[in-house]
């Protein structure tokens, strides 16, 4: 199908609004839009970071989750206590694929689930006494853990127990940082604003641990990853980019990160901030107090690879400069080989996103290498600066969606007819029903690394095993099903 002008997505647009009663309709409305690349700024076609309309399925998640699941979660060497019922400490676990190297229970925790597992007695008397004691345990069964992380859970904040007091005693106990995280699920619009807290808790718990010390050696060449997360593998393929150009990676936020990495990161030159969403918070406080700069990079696919890595060497000498160079030519006979390859299958295909953090303008780059297109995207829990960046990305006339419902998503998806989705778990085989080849874009669908150059190789095998896969031909899309056959199977029901 041919890609649609600006009045027909705009019609479309207006087509899908319809159903909704009119407050919701103006309210969503906010949400959608075409895009328009000659704007500076976002919030002139469309609104984020608000709440979710009632009455609808929205994809989003909690504070807890953008806390716990994203920022503090894949710190291996700490414990994080999921503070309240058993049952969201149970999700949040292990499900992102944040690879690391260790041995589990015995140094690194990632993948383990630790609960205060609240119960009725707990809501009427208050758990600050249960926490106390459960740290006490930790330290006695896990006694190689370097910190421990108190994640509050919706009933924390509702019956008010006194987290920082509990840290602050168990910090003497132990001996070992205890940061008290006021994640509670209700607070806010999305797990954006958990972000922003864990942000703050490294802030106000972890940073200054190390401030006045200088036992550590540093170099003019130090750096600090933030915002890489490490699924399947993410971290280790970026870092590998890095060290070959000549810098030294002093720390990693969160994959396969350590708390002596977080406190150390106040000593380095540059910050790399990968995912802005989940991050920008703490790259700003360290900016202002420790006057280190930051800058926002791409290793998706090797257009976008190349361009941050000679971003990145020009805040350095030459000695970097030339070693950014030298990392692009080495893997250029890769790339190359991956691009000729894959391209040739994927040419023209067209693509419609729907991710969080970082993903719906970074994998653009990607997927244009391979000579598809981009033709709708959107944020789950995106702020107004997100989509800023985004829209230089975008063509014009491509659809733009915010928090995007269930049942928009669908139509949107009926109408443009794309030869791929990517998006999350909760989408992913409602539209395989649909007949539309998919991938699950927040955790690789249990594949990666995506990030670097080794990763666009995984990247381009992934999605040309996906929209290539033979077993798309056996199903019936609904929009392909000629009226002869929709009577046929009427008739037979």
């Amino acid at each position: 199908m041919a890609a649609l002008t600006r009045e027909e997505t705009e019609a479309l647009i207006q087509e899908v609004l319809e159903v909704y009663p009119e407050q919701a309709r103006k309210d969503r409305a906010k949400h959608l839009a075409v895009n328009d690349q000659s704007l500076e700024k976002s919030n002139k076609c469309i609104t984020s970071n608000r709440k979710s309309q009632p009455g609808v399925m929205t994809i989003r998640g909690c504070a807890y989750a953008g806390s716990k699941g994203v920022v503090w979660g894949p710190i291996k060497d700490m414990i994080h206590i999921s503070h309240g019922p058993v049952g969201c400490g149970q999700y949040s676990r292990a499900g992102r694929r944040n690879y690391y190297v260790g041995t589990t229970g015995v140094n690194t925790f990632g993948t383990m689930n630790f609960t205060s597992d609240f119960q009725e007695k707990d809501i009427v008397f208050g758990g600050d006494k249960k926490l106390a004691k459960i740290m006490l345990e930790i330290e006695e069964l896990f006694p190689l853990h370097k910190g421990i992380s108190i994640q509050s859970e919706c009933p924390i904040g509702l019956i008010g127990d006194d987290i920082e007091a509990v840290a602050k005693k168990a910090n003497k106990e132990i001996g070992k940082p205890v940061v008290p995280v006021r994640c509670e699920g209700f607070r806010g619009v999305s797990q954006s604003l958990g972000h922003h807290i864990a942000n703050d808790a490294i802030r106000d718990w972890v940073l200054e641990n190390r401030d006045g010390d200088e036992s550590f050696p540093t170099t003019p060449y130090d750096v600090a990853v933030i915002g890489d997360y490490n699924i399947g593998g993410d971290a280790w393929a970026s870092r590998t980019l890095l060290e070959e150009m000549g810098l030294r990676v002093v720390a990693q936020w969160s994959g396969d990160g350590t708390i002596a990495e977080m406190e150390k990161t106040p000593k380095v030159k540059l910050n790399l901030i990968h995912c802005y969403r989940s991050m920008n918070y703490i790259a700003r406080h360290m900016e202002e107090k420790y006057k280190i700069p930051w800058i926002e990079y791409n290793f998706f696919g090797p257009t976008k690879i190349a361009e941050s890595l000679r971003k990145i060497a020009a805040l350095f000498d030459e000695t970097i400069q030339a070693g950014a160079e030298r990392v692009i030519a080495k893997y250029q006979a890769e790339y190359d080989a991956v691009i000729a390859k894959y391209k040739p299958r994927l040419q023209g295909k067209r693509v419609m996103l729907y991710v969080g953090g970082l993903r719906p303008r970074h994998v653009i780059g990607a997927y244009e290498d391979l000579g598809m297109e981009v033709v709708g995207t959107g944020y789950e829990f995106g702020h107004n600066d997100d989509y800023d960046r985004t829209i230089k990305e975008m063509g014009n006339a491509t659809l733009i969606y915010d928090d995007v419902t269930g049942y928009e998503f669908e139509e949107f998806v009926k109408k443009v007819q794309p030869d791929l989705i990517g998006s999350g778990i909760k989408e992913k085989y409602i539209f395989q029903k649909m007949g539309i080849p998919f991938r699950q874009m927040h955790s690789w669908d249990y594949s990666g690394p995506y990030h670097g150059y080794d990763g666009f190789a995984i990247f381009a095998r992934d999605m040309d095993m996906t929209l290539n896969n033979p077993c798309w031909k056996q199903v019936k899309v609904p929009w392909k099903t000629d009226e002869s056959t929709k009577v046929a199977v009427a008739a037979s029901a």
